[in-house]
């Protein structure tokens, strides 16, 4: 992640990396929308064909922004990604979670 990325609100954030995708044919759905300015972005990239990668922002040892799976595995069955969802939402009420189907299971943030 950039390092405005770093300082961009988290809602702003969003807008610009999710609205490019309408144009691709890439859909998206925002499950909950967390702390408008600082929430955690929790990100479930479904390949449609019953798999998902979950991936969640952690800052590393010098407090950059990335990208780390959620899960022990990289790919998971939908139904576990779902239910680990639900459990974060329960435990964190400001965290963002934003489903995307895509094939190739890409994550648009990278590209920020």
């Amino acid at each position: 992640m950039s390092d405005l990325e770093a300082r961009l609100p988290v809602h702003l954030l969003i807008d610009a990396t999710l609205k490019p995708l309408n144009g691709q044919g890439i859909f998206y759905y925002i499950h909950q929308r967390g702390e408008s300015n600082t929430g955690t972005i929790l990100l479930k990239l479904n390949n449609i064909m019953g798999k998902c990668s979950l991936l969640v922002q952690q800052r590393d040892l010098e407090g950059k922004l990335g990208w780390v799976n959620a899960m022990s595995k990289e790919q998971v069955e939908e139904i576990e990604a779902d239910e680990y969802i639900r459990r974060s939402i329960s435990r964190d009420p400001d965290l963002w979670v934003i489903e995307i189907e895509d094939q190739k299971m890409n994550n648009p943030f990278d590209r920020v």
